[in-house]
């Protein structure tokens, strides 16, 4: 049990980790330092839209429209770091 603890707090690490990669080439494709038409660059940019494009969509859908301003990657860490926060108050001590 402590392990699927300990798995389940390191992919929502990880899963913070791919959020903010794909803030950040998003932002490096926005301001034409990097190109989609390289392969690697777009596999890349690829992989990190269909991880977190599911969950960003839920949260689009709830926020208003702020136009060019989007919020809504800040709102799905905020959720993880709460989901994260929760194991360790709540069910840390369950289990240990």
């Amino acid at each position: 049990m402590i392990a699927i603890f300990y798995l389940v707090l390191q992919i929502l690490k990880l899963y913070s980790y791919v959020v903010i990669a794909n803030v950040v080439i998003s932002w490096l494709i926005a301001f034409n330092i990097l190109n989609t038409q390289n392969r690697f660059v777009y596999s890349i940019l690829e992989l990190t839209y269909r991880l977190t494009d599911p969950f960003l969509n839920r949260i689009r859908q709830i926020l208003p429209n702020l136009g060019a301003l989007d919020i809504s990657p800040i709102i799905l860490l905020l959720l993880i770091w709460f989901i994260e926060m929760c194991m360790k108050l709540y069910i840390a001590p369950i289990i240990f």
